[in-house]
């Protein structure tokens, strides 16, 4: 091609909008150092700056953007981070709920519990009221040390209610005892005195009273909780009969004596 008819490309040759085969043929002209042809492309080039420099930056709107991200699979950092900080909040809401949850149910368990302890001394004081009510009860008082009054029915049992009496020491418990005349001690039941000192114990039955010697209570080892650990002690320890363990009682065994 020559000059003339080069001279009408060169603006589209800056702009980068002809042909493959048209830009070898303008570069393989200018490699030969055609001075007009060169002048020719340096208008060419300063009118396509000017050309661009008129043209105003145009921004696409914030939703164009997300469109485009959101189509090519991307998520925005700002939404990361948003939707970790939710997760988080979501996490320590549902730690705190867990939380009110375990404290509920430990208050409803711990409130189910003082309800059937009342409940079963409720029933205790109604059973004992019966017993005291029946026309076969008898009464008999005891005032040394600790006072009350031991009350029998042969048809319904022993009723024990003291007062005054002592404190014990940690896993030790009262245990009530029936001692029939010449003949070995029976156990009658374990019970536990109030802070104040009270008592309340029933054993439950028909008793032989034409029998029964005495009634009396001992001081034993709660099973239910563990002992303290004995004192070292140089001395031999030997087997306590009965009769050795009401030493340490509440002196019932004389004040409590029921003869036929």
């Amino acid at each position: 091609m020559s000059c003339d008819e080069l001279r009408d490309l060169y603006e589209l040759y800056t702009l980068g909008l002809i042909e493959p085969e048209e830009r070898a043929e303008i570069e393989a002209h200018l490699s030969r150092g055609c001075e007009v042809c060169l002048k020719k492309l340096g208008e060419a080039q300063a009118v396509g700056a000017a050309l661009m420099a008129s043209v105003p930056e145009l921004r696409p709107p914030a939703r164009v953007k997300r469109r485009l991200l959101a189509s090519l699979g991307v998520q925005p950092a700002g939404w990361t981070w948003a939707a970790a900080l939710a997760a988080a909040c979501m996490l320590v809401v549902a730690l705190w709920l867990s939380d009110q949850e375990r404290r509920r149910a430990n208050e409803l368990a711990q409130t189910r519990g003082e309800m059937m302890q009342v409940v079963a001394e409720r029933d205790r004081m109604l059973q004992a009221l019966s017993f005291l009510n029946h026309p076969g009860t008898r009464q008999v008082g005891f005032g040394k040390g600790a006072q009350g009054n031991i009350f029998l029915n042969s048809s319904r049992g022993v009723l024990l209610i003291g007062s005054n009496l002592p404190q014990l020491a940690p896993g030790k418990i009262f245990e009530m005892w029936l001692i029939p005349k010449g003949a070995s001690p029976r156990p009658a039941g374990l019970f536990t005195a109030n802070p104040d000192g009270t008592a309340f114990h029933l054993l439950a039955g028909a008793v032989d009273f034409s029998s029964l010697d005495t009634v009396a209570v001992t001081v034993e080892p709660n099973r239910d909780r563990p002992a303290p650990p004995p004192r070292p002690s140089s001395r031999p320890r030997y087997p306590r009969s009965f009769f050795e363990t009401v030493k340490n009682c509440m002196d019932l065994r004389r004040a409590i004596r029921i003869h036929a």
